[in-house]
């Protein structure tokens, strides 16, 4: 593995973490205020889910993006559903009918990462992850998604597009974006060579203070962090300019510790 990969992997680590910032205390540490989800075998919530997706519509979805706090299902240039992140039992039930049974983990608070709270995560082909909250955190999302490929594969065999906002998928080289990007949208990792990055692609949930970063791009430099504040909302991770991992929540420029 080169420096630039173990460091791209690193944040994504740190991403998750960040992932879950603005949970109450009961999901940062401590005991935890239930046990992990209680999901059927076959990985399918088991109250009903709230978006209703006929299966010939869901048939058709060749595309599903990542919005800052939705998960959006296309068939070619029509939106099939939009998903909230608010909805981990509509998130969950419509991606295993649409891609198959997900391997699955259950997760005590801290066992997915510092800070990480309780609940269950649901991975599809290695591509897609799903962490399901027992609670949900204070910004108001119940699932964390990561995209770690551009495809996966449907329950019936076809190629599903894996992207972020604007058509950003995984292995795509985003250096004009991040060249163009304010710096209260993006914070580096190492230096030189073994440079990654994490670039807010999309803002959205809430801000992690009240005192947000102002975005005065002539007070920060590009490896400075405003350790209180930040922005919230969909982000890509990258391993050098080449995008390695799409995932929302993911703030930006904010404290990185319980």
């Amino acid at each position: 593995m080169t420096p630039r990969t173990l460091l791209a992997l690193g944040a994504a680590a740190l991403a998750v973490t960040a992932g879950s910032l603005g949970a109450g205390p009961s999901q940062l540490g401590g005991v935890p205020t239930a046990a992990a989800a209680d999901f059927p075998g076959d990985g399918t919530p088991s109250a009903t889910p709230s978006v209703d997706v006929s299966t010939a519509k869901l048939r058709r979805v060749d595309a599903v993006e990542l919005d800052a706090e939705s998960l959006v299902f296309r068939s070619g240039d029509k939106t099939v559903a939009d998903v909230s992140m608010r909805d981990s039992r509509s998130t969950v039930d419509l991606l295993n009918r649409l891609l198959g049974t997900p391997a699955r983990t259950q997760t005590a608070i801290g066992s997915g990462g510092a800070c990480f709270p309780s609940g269950t995560t649901y991975t599809w082909g290695g591509a897609l992850r799903v962490a399901a909250m027992t609670t949900p955190a204070e910004a108001g999302n119940a699932v964390e998604i990561r995209v770690l490929k551009d495809a996966v594969r449907s329950r019936s065999g076809d190629p599903v597009a894996l992207s972020g906002p604007d058509g950003v998928q995984v292995g795509d080289d985003i250096e004009d974006e991040l060249r163009a990007a304010p710096r209260s949208d993006k914070v580096s990792f190492g230096s030189g060579d073994s440079r990654a990055w994490q670039l807010l692609l999309e803002p959205g949930w809430a801000t992690t203070d009240d005192d947000a970063h102002t975005g005065d791009d002539t007070a920060a430099s590009d490896d400075a962090d405003d350790d209180t504040a930040g922005s919230n909302g969909v982000s890509a991770l990258t391993n050098g300019t080449v995008v390695s991992v799409l995932g929302s929540p993911m703030p930006v420029h904010t404290q990185r510790s319980c």
